[in-house]
């Protein structure tokens, strides 16, 4: 794998919403582009062969897990996604941007909106119908984070490098 491969860094949630979330994906998203699993993104381009970002990844995994709140449907304009609320979510990835300031892009450095990605890359129409679909009876619930991941991104479908679970 070429060394410029940047990585990703998502938070693991457990295997039934996960399959929950990827059979919504595998519906909704364009199969053309549909290269993953359902995923929650903490950050998504940082360099890589820099030892503090693994080492501040398996360090802020020793916690215990905690539940994400799914709290509404979001319509992207291109797509879908479940909205997350989580004050936990929240503080790990401000505690994360403390210490990897100097390696993060502008997209990284800015305040989290953690969510599920259902549908992207279709027609403004294509989102609002499914927005409005799921809308109707959707309610709030609950899933479990699990864990941490490090991902390197291979321009569309990502490699994955190293789990690290929450302590239970």
């Amino acid at each position: 794998m070429p060394a410029s491969q940047p990585l990703i860094i998502t938070v693991s949630m457990d295997h039934a919403s996960l399959a929950h979330f990827t059979q919504l994906r595998n519906t909704h998203f364009p199969a053309w582009c549909n290269y993953l699993d359902a995923h929650i993104t903490l950050f998504h381009r940082l360099p890589p062969g820099i030892p503090l970002v693994e080492e501040t990844v398996a360090r802020l995994s020793r916690r215990m897990p905690f539940s994400l709140g799914i709290s509404g449907i979001r319509n992207m304009g291109n797509g879908v996604a479940f909205a997350i609320d989580s004050e936990e979510i929240r503080e790990l990835h401000a505690a994360m941007q403390r210490v990897l300031y100097a390696y993060l892009t502008a997209q990284d450095r800015k305040k989290i909106w953690p969510h599920i990605t259902i549908q992207n890359k279709v027609t403004a129409w294509k989102a609002q119908q499914l927005a409005e679909y799921l809308s109707k009876d959707f309610k709030p619930f609950s899933i479990g984070a699990t864990g941490l991941s490090l991902w390197k991104y291979n321009n569309g479908p990502w490699t994955h490098v190293r789990d690290f679970p929450f302590v239970q």
